[in-house]
Parts: C-alpha cells; sequence; structure tokens
C-alpha cells in the first residue's frame, strides 16, 4: 500500500513525506502492522539503512515480525499494541546517539505517539521520518477534560474520559502528538451534527 495522501489543510496537520534511506547511520525504525510494508521497501533501496536499525513493531502477527527480522537489522522487538511498546521506544530514544534517525511507519496515531516521545527527549525534527499507511484514524485530545481517545474515525466522535461530542479538528499538537476536539455544541446544547466518516 503506498503513502497516504491527505487532502490540503491548516498548516499545523500533519503531513508525511515517506521514508529515504539515511544510508547506515543509527536508527530506531518503529511501525505498526501497515507501517512495516513500508520499512521493507525502505531496506529494498538500500539495504545498509537496516545496519544500525532497532525495529519497534507494533502488531499481533508473528508473520511480520519475521519478515523484518529477515532485513537483518540490529533487534526487531515486538509490542502488541502502543502501551506495550512505548517504555522500550523512550529507552531508544533516551539512549540515542547523536545523528540516530527515526523512521516511523504506519497509522497517525503510532506516527503522532511516537514523534511526541522523539520532542520530549529532544531529538532534532529533521531526523524524524515518517510514511503514513493504513488506518487514518486520529489519536484525539478533549481540549475540555485533557483526555486522549485513541482510533477516532468518525466527527463528530464522543469522547472516551469525559463524554463531549467532539469535532474533529486538524489541529495537531506536536508535543502531544494529537489532534484536538472541541465540545460540537457548546453554543447550542444537545444539537450535534450526524456523525461521518473522516476521510484522508
Amino acid at each position: 500500500m503506498p503513502n497516504t495522501e491527505f487532502s490540503p489543510s491548516i498548516d499545523s496537520r500533519p503531513t508525511y513525506a515517506g521514508l529515504i534511506s539515511q544510508g547506515a547511520a543509527p536508527a530506531i525504525m518503529v511501525a505498526d502492522e501497515a507501517g512495516a510494508g513500508a520499512l521493507v521497501d525502505l531496506a529494498a533501496t538500500d539495504a545498509s539503512v537496516m545496519k544500525h536499525a532497532h525495529v519497534v513493531l507494533v502488531a499481533k502477527s508473528a508473520g511480520v515480525a519475521g519478515q523484518l527480522k529477515g532485513l537483518a537489522p540490529v533487534a526487531v522487538h515486538a509490542a502488541p499494541d502502543f502501551d506495550a511498546a512505548t517504555p522500550l521506544v523512550t529507552k531508544l530514544l533516551a539512549e540515542a546517539r547523536m545523528g540516530t534517525q527515526l523512521y516511523l511507519a504506519g497509522s497517525e496515531g503510532l506516527i503522532g505517539h511516537v514523534s511526541a516521545l522523539a520532542f520530549a527527549v529532544g531529538l532534532p525534527l529533521d531526523e524524524i521520518q515518517a510514511e503514513h499507511r493504513g488506518s487514518i484514524a486520529r489519536r484525539m485530545q478533549c481540549v475540555h477534560c485533557k483526555g486522549i481517545t485513541e482510533e477516532v474515525t468518525t466527527d463528530p466522535f464522543v469522547c472516551s474520559h469525559c463524554g463531549l461530542t467532539l469535532f474533529v479538528r486538524d489541529h495537531f499538537s506536536r508535543r502531544l502528538g494529537v489532534f484536538q476536539g472541541v465540545c460540537v455544541d457548546a453554543e447550542t446544547p444537545g444539537v450535534v451534527p450526524e456523525a461521518v466518516e473522516i476521510r484522508a
């Protein structure tokens, strides 16, 4: 599946240029099951990119991990979800040497989540590459209760923390790695538009 093309939007809405090999530079690669294909494609363009790479795979399928191991990275670390992967990604980022490249591939939720972890430890923006593949579900923060709801696919949606119905905005917080959602019926309580599927 190719890199997803998103419709033009506001400046804060992230865009994903795709992965480009930085050669044998030290690397941390984080992908979900859909994004694993981007790592395979990257290695096909330059096999040296895997020589110093730690790959963190967020997926339940063992077959995908086996495919990535076949690319001969330093290590492939598999985790079933973001929560399980976060401590390892945080540790790898904290131990990263200057010049380490971060390659992210998969859903916007994964890209946003790991980018926020990278910014928190001071990894420069120009050392982070991302390619969107798979689901266009968003990681949303309610601006009212500050709770984060994962895998949002409709607009509006109900905050999983405070229960408010929120409008899905394209405004993105790089620091938090989330899109922002605001109460859709704050001025007209009870008047909520019909939910529609989010589009790219």
